[in-house]
């Protein structure tokens, strides 16, 4: 790294607060310096680098597409600047450990087990996004998501920690004595899936099969899609591993299953972890190995 090429620190700085909040006085409260001092590294900085990063109209100001680039670079960069340093002296230890999981997982899986997690670290406080959602995980936000998938995703640290095929379950009085021996035959049942996802829409299209449109999905919380099943509302598909105590039960009866390799995936960013997420992150590893 060429240390005398990179543009003054100040200025640099300048540049991140004000592309996050999109305006001058808001970065300059947050560095703590008047808006004419942002103003007046934003424009060091383009003369520093020999580019518009800003495009001027009047007074309103708006990022240029190389703007957006350092923009991204530099919350990137100082996100893990700031997340390592909270890490290592500790200053970050009192904020919330903010987690975001599907709906499903939250209540079918994380819920049931809190208790142990709550006895052993009564101090620390956890907020629990219960979204579909795929929710960025940043510096001052979420730290962790428990996402279902096969573990790609790029820039982040997967690990698979619950493994569970995908699915199709239906109550026995929903399918009574007729014969199911192929997706096909499933046609002409009403679905039910997880809100904010498609995949009984993806699960016939893996076989090539199209569904009759007037009978058409009904989509909602995971929770409520367990019970709408359980009631013979429609046919659902989910992670197995939420419907077990109801195949167990005889309350739904499992009529396909795809075994490729999915699960339920620890998702952090890199680097350093607060000790909230190093502690939460032991007992969840120590739960699933119950599992």
């Amino acid at each position: 790294m060429d240390w005398h090429r990179l543009p003054p620190l100040s200025a640099l700085r300048a540049f991140a607060a004000y592309a996050r909040s999109d305006s001058v006085s808001t970065a300059g409260a947050a560095l703590n310096v008047s808006h004419a001092a942002i103003s007046q590294q934003l424009r060091v900085l383009e003369k520093h680098m020999g580019i518009a990063l800003l495009e001027r109209r009047g007074r309103r100001m708006s990022l240029t597409p190389d703007g957006e680039i350092l923009a991204r670079a530099l919350d990137e960069g100082f996100g893990q600047i700031s997340a390592a340093v909270e890490a290592l002296t500790g200053a970050d230890a009192e904020r919330a450990l903010q987690l975001s999981t599907t709906p499903t997982f939250a209540s079918a899986w994380l819920l049931p087990r809190m208790a142990s997690f709550r006895a052993a670290h009564p101090a620390i406080s956890l907020m629990i996004d219960p979204s579909a959602d795929l929710r960025p995980l940043s510096p001052g936000g979420i730290d962790m998501a428990l996402r279902y998938g096969n573990g790609d995703w790029p820039g982040l640290e997967a690990e698979l920690f619950v493994r569970s095929p995908i699915a199709i379950v239906a109550a026995p009085g929903l399918i009574d004595d007729r014969r199911i021996d192929t997706p096909a035959d499933l046609q002409g049942f009403h679905w039910l899936q997880e809100f904010g996802t498609n995949e009984a829409t993806s699960w016939f299209a893996q076989y090539g099969i199209e569904r009759d449109s007037g009978l058409g999905y009904t989509s909602l919380p995971g929770n409520l899609m367990l019970e709408a099943a359980r009631q013979g509302q429609g046919i659902a598909i989910l992670a197995r591993v939420f419907a077990e105590p109801d195949i167990a039960a005889g309350r739904l009866r499992v009529l396909f299953e795809d075994t490729r390799s999915k699960g339920y995936w620890i998702v952090t960013r890199p680097g350093v972890a607060r000790p909230p997420l190093k502690a939460f992150l032991t007992w969840l590893r120590r739960e699933a190995a119950k599992t």
